[in-house]
């Protein structure tokens, strides 16, 4: 069974940093392209970032709103996905969520909440 789980959300102040990952089981994790989603209350779903590939042919993929903010890595030898959050602001507030690329989410995902 495909199992990914969230951690590492949390409460942080505006300009903070939070370091989310991903623990994923079930399935051969490292070929997979691997995609973290969020969704704030109120709202749809939306797209953070992607990771293709491995080691030196790596393409990583940002939202416009990421501005270099955030960064998404992996660790094949952990079954892990990560996405390293700096300069947060209070509208990325939201639950997000680890996906394999074109999938839905199928977690519980982790909250992230901005705010003084």
């Amino acid at each position: 069974e495909v199992q990914l789980v969230e951690s590492g959300g949390g409460l942080v102040q505006p300009g903070g940093s939070l370091r989310l990952s991903c623990v994923a089981s079930g399935f051969n994790f490292s070929p997979y392209s691997m995609t973290w989603v969020r969704q704030a209350p109120g709202k749809g779903r939306e797209w953070v970032s992607t990771i293709i590939g491995d080691g030196g042919d790596t393409v990583r993929k940002y939202a416009d709103f990421v501005k270099g903010r955030f960064t998404i890595s992996r660790d094949n030898t952990k079954n892990t996905l990560y996405l390293q959050l700096n300069n947060l602001d209070v509208e990325d507030t939201a639950v997000y969520y680890c996906t394999r690329t074109g999938e839905q989410p199928r977690s519980q995902g982790t909250q992230v909440t901005v705010s003084l």
